[in-house]
């Protein structure tokens, strides 16, 4: 069990509309001022999705790369770019993500329903992302939707060897309409499978985000938090902003005796290159 808590922040995500969500961060300034707010309260990464003129979701590489050195010269937050982009995103387009070069990026560990859509990640292209952050040493963050992608985890590692910085770590996405359920039978259930000397961070979406993170914690696991993966901070209460969440997560983890891990200390944590 880690001695501290590792503290993930998603702000954006690509489901939510600003019009829907005025305060959800879609300028290169409100990523950059709710990072700097996230960081003073707990936040130890940041997970990006980015968005266009048009506010809507965007793999533009000009805009990444913009993103990445805006968030490196005003944070020190690990910095993790998503490569699931929109459900609706072509694989070329997901896999030039890596060409931005952030500390990080997601590697979904298969295909899963997403709500009314199909969220589509074939063997080949996980393999490629996998090796494209390898090849720029690039820490992946595997994440799981359902608990048989931990086999094609175990299987990637088998054939492809340890992920860039020689750390395995999860993130156990929870209760998509598609995935697995958010709770804690499922949660235990899954760290029971994950492969041997992994950490996870665990994510609840909706209604499922308190109880997915009191289990993750009391299973000595992390947490990722923020308005991609929740609107409400309780019932009929919508979130203010993403410092909340963050703030709520960071005060949870004092009183678990785990308190929030530095971005320094996730580096070391996780194997990102200083």
């Amino acid at each position: 069990m880690s001695l501290g808590t590792l503290i993930t922040v998603a702000p954006t995500g690509a489901e939510h509309a600003k019009a829907d969500v005025p305060q959800l961060p879609v300028t290169l300034e409100e990523l950059v001022a709710t990072a700097q707010s996230c960081e003073q309260v707990g936040a130890a990464m940041i997970h990006v999705h980015i968005r266009g003129e048009d506010a809507k979701p965007s793999l533009d590489l000009g805009r990444l790369k913009a993103t990445v050195e805006a968030l490196r010269s005003e944070t020190n937050l690990v910095v993790q770019l998503s490569s699931g982009g929109s459900v609706h995103d072509p694989e070329e387009n997901r896999l030039r993500v890596l060409e931005a070069m952030p500390d990080s990026a997601s590697c979904t560990m298969g295909t899963v329903n997403f709500g009314d859509d199909v969220f589509m990640n074939r063997w080949e292209f996980i393999v490629a992302l996998h090796k494209g952050m390898q090849e720029r040493g690039i820490v992946p963050e595997y994440e799981i939707f359902d608990i048989g992608q931990l086999a094609s985890l175990k299987r990637l590692l088998d054939q492809h060897g340890l992920p860039a910085g020689g750390h395995v770590h999860v993130d156990f996405v929870m209760g998509v309409p598609g995935g697995m359920p958010g709770d804690a039978a499922t949660l235990v259930a899954a760290v029971n499978a994950l492969p041997d000397g992994a950490t996870f961070s665990a994510t609840g979406i909706g209604r499922t985000t308190l109880p997915v993170m009191f289990t993750a914690l009391g299973a000595g696991g992390h947490l990722r938090v923020g308005m991609e993966d929740t609107i409400s901070y309780s019932r009929g209460v919508p979130v203010r902003d993403n410092a909340q969440l963050v703030a709520r997560a960071a005060g949870l983890a004092k009183i678990a005796q785990r308190p929030a891990l530095t971005p320094d200390e996730t580096r070391k944590l996780l194997g990102v290159h200083i």
